[in-house]
């Protein structure tokens, strides 16, 4: 009788030896983890950026809001300008006032009348509709 020692598997001792060891469930278990981890840090950068720009975007937005109130509290301001500057012609100060409403709602209506000029000369996009009505009719012949 011989005592042999019995047959020990080697360690692997290198990192091939190491792959070429693991299994092929072994790997593609490796790969979906490495894959979803990868999504999630990618969810969570996308999440962070997106945080910054919103921030900035509020920002921004409240900045020009305040600028557009700023401008209107100005226009205000111009107006009653307006209106003291008629009244040193010695027009009655609520002439004045009226001589200043009729303007503004003289410049309204005339930036009211070339808006609809403008909105009169607007067309459909009649190449986009054609290209939109040959694409359908192609498709129901081929349906």
């Amino acid at each position: 009788m011989s005592t042999s020692a019995p047959a020990t598997r080697q360690q692997p001792t290198t990192p091939a030896q190491v792959e070429e060891e693991r299994s092929l469930g072994e790997l593609i278990t490796s790969a979906q983890k490495d894959f979803s981890q990868l999504v999630k840090q990618e969810v969570a950068l996308l999440k962070s950026e997106l945080r910054v720009s919103v921030k900035l975007g509020g920002v921004s937005i409240a900045l020009f809001a305040a600028a557009g109130f700023v401008a209107l509290l100005a226009v205000i301001l111009l107006s009653f300008f307006f209106v003291y500057l008629v009244h040193l012609t010695g027009l009655d100060l609520v002439w004045s006032y009226a001589v200043v409403v009729l303007v503004y709602l003289l410049v309204a209506a005339i930036l009211g009348f070339v808006g609809y000029r403008k909105v009169r000369k607007v067309r459909p996009p009649e190449r986009a509709i054609a290209q939109a009505q040959e694409t359908k009719e192609t498709l129901l012949r081929r349906g």
